[in-house]
């Protein structure tokens, strides 16, 4: 898993300044899920990336910690949110004591995991009563042009920028039980950001630049046809996966019913 893990380190700083945040919706969910404000509790931010993610849980009061692999990630990180605790490792290895946070959560990085590495290990480093919530940002393909933009990625290299979703949870146990939740959003943005934000993706790390450049020169022009004003209405769904680490006297883990 190192090697997938760290796809995205040569590209830290277009990352960082195209990928979308998350709504406020999100972090609401992720408490009443939890059980416990995000204010005060231990947080660790695992596969953390830039900190999009990071910066989003500090701002609601959590004490965070980053979890983040990559040199490239991890220096972006480090400029830009100095005063955050910021650990080198992988999900599948937590250099992080037993029993010592309140919530883990993974933003668009479970699937670099082993989960049955990365199971114990959460199970492991959460507190009795803690959580575990991973979430990602799924462009919304019931948008027409976002459908029509994943079908030219698809025609290019066998796979759209724009993951479907559908596998985001798998690997987690069956008897694991899990709650569901999932939230659309936009944001609007300049074509530009939009384009760096696209160029971002893994696609475009396995084609190469100048069928990079090729493609993102069409995207230009084809998205003015839809937004000729240059601002682009970017869709997303955000689907998040909640479980919990029962307390101590209890002997299953997760919530009681999946929804």
């Amino acid at each position: 898993m190192t090697d997938r893990a760290l796809s995205f380190d040569v590209v830290a700083d277009q990352y960082d300044s195209g990928r979308p945040g998350y709504p406020p919706a999100l972090f609401d969910a992720v408490e009443e899920l939890s059980g416990r404000p995000l204010r005060g509790a231990r947080v660790l931010d695992v596969g953390a990336g830039t900190g999009i993610a990071t910066r989003l849980l500090r701002a609601r009061g959590a004490e965070v910690i980053a979890v983040e692999p990559g040199p490239g990630m991890a220096a972006r990180l480090r400029r830009t949110q100095p005063d955050t605790p910021l650990v080198r490792g992988f999900g599948d290895a937590l250099p992080l004591a037993d029993a010592s946070v309140d919530l883990m959560t993974y933003a668009q990085s479970w699937h670099w995991t082993d989960p049955a590495r990365s199971v114990p290990e959460a199970l492991r480093v959460l507190r009795p009563g803690g959580a575990l919530a991973l979430w990602w940002n799924v462009s919304d393909a019931d948008v027409p042009w976002v459908a029509a933009q994943d079908e030219r990625l698809r025609r290019l290299g066998g796979g759209g920028a724009h993951g479907s979703g559908g596998h985001r949870a798998e690997g987690l146990p069956d008897d694991l039980p899990r709650v569901r939740r999932e939230l659309r959003w936009t944001r609007t943005v300049p074509l530009d950001l939009h384009l760096t934000n696209l160029g971002s993706h893994s696609l475009f790390r396995l084609i190469g630049e100048e069928a990079t450049a090729a493609c993102l020169a069409g995207e230009r022009a084809e998205l003015l046809k839809v937004f000729p004003d240059g601002l682009v209405e970017e869709a997303y769904t955000v689907q998040l996966i909640v479980t919990l680490r029962p307390p101590a006297s209890s002997g299953n883990w997760g919530p009681s019913s999946e929804a």
